[in-house]
């Protein structure tokens, strides 16, 4: 049950950042987004991992890969990475 509840808050707050994301992509801009906020979060989602390795939580460790994902794609956006047209 435990389990249960941890992939249900992963997916939820995994799943918030999809919208942003593809917006984003989709106008190869993130002018709104601050470039401190994208930094300290994927360094936190980095840590989240970390923490979740250690304590051997998978809930915990997938969505926060996920969401490293997600992040570090706008990131990548804010900091001038464009993704290749094709």
């Amino acid at each position: 049950m435990i389990d249960a509840l941890g992939f249900a808050a992963a997916t939820l707050t995994t799943l918030a950042f999809l919208p942003q994301v593809l917006k984003s992509w989709r106008r190869r801009a993130v002018d709104d987004l601050s470039l401190a906020m994208l930094v300290a979060l994927n360094i936190g989602i980095v840590l989240w991992i970390a923490y979740g390795l250690a304590i051997a939580a998978f809930p915990l460790i997938l969505a926060n890969v996920v969401t490293l994902v997600f992040t570090a794609i706008l990131l990548g956006l804010k900091i001038g990475v464009r993704p290749r047209q094709g």
